[in-house]
């Protein structure tokens, strides 16, 4: 934590840079990062909760070794996007939002990744599955397997 907090001035303004490192360092925001920022930058833990919580991008939970992300705008939504988390979620004996007991994956979804031409997209550690159908979930699951 003293590496990451070092790279910054103790300013609210890098509250959001000083998070992103800690989730790249830890997968995750921990309770006792918060507990250092908050004294760091001198913002209550409140208001670094706030921010936890507005942004999708950050997580107080450990996530999965590998991120599966399901996109559910209206484009992939009408072309089955749901049944693809609900298959996703179904393989994995999970919930949408929840992590394998074996902590090797995580499920989410989002309202749009901005690629609607090519949807249903499934998003699994940053790379890309276009056209995504049930049928391709077993072979997206393979591969990271």
């Amino acid at each position: 934590m003293e590496q990451i907090l070092r790279q910054f001035k103790p300013q609210q303004r890098n509250l959001i840079h000083i998070l992103h490192q800690v989730q790249h360092k830890y997968g995750y925001i921990p309770a006792e990062a918060i507990s250092r920022i908050s004294d760091y930058l001198k913002i209550s833990e409140s208001e670094i909760f706030g921010v936890l919580t507005f942004y999708k991008a950050f997580t107080l939970e450990p996530r999965g070794q590998h991120l599966i992300t399901v996109c559910l705008g209206t484009a992939c939504h009408v072309r089955g996007g749901d049944k693809i988390a609900d298959d996703f979620a179904r393989k994995l004996n999970i919930k949408v939002g929840q992590t394998t007991p074996d902590r090797k994956f995580t499920l989410e979804t989002v309202n749009c990744l901005g690629c609607c031409a090519i949807g249903p997209v499934v998003v699994v550690d940053g790379k890309y599955y276009s056209y995504t159908t049930l049928k391709k979930v077993d072979s997206i699951l393979s591969e990271y397997k």
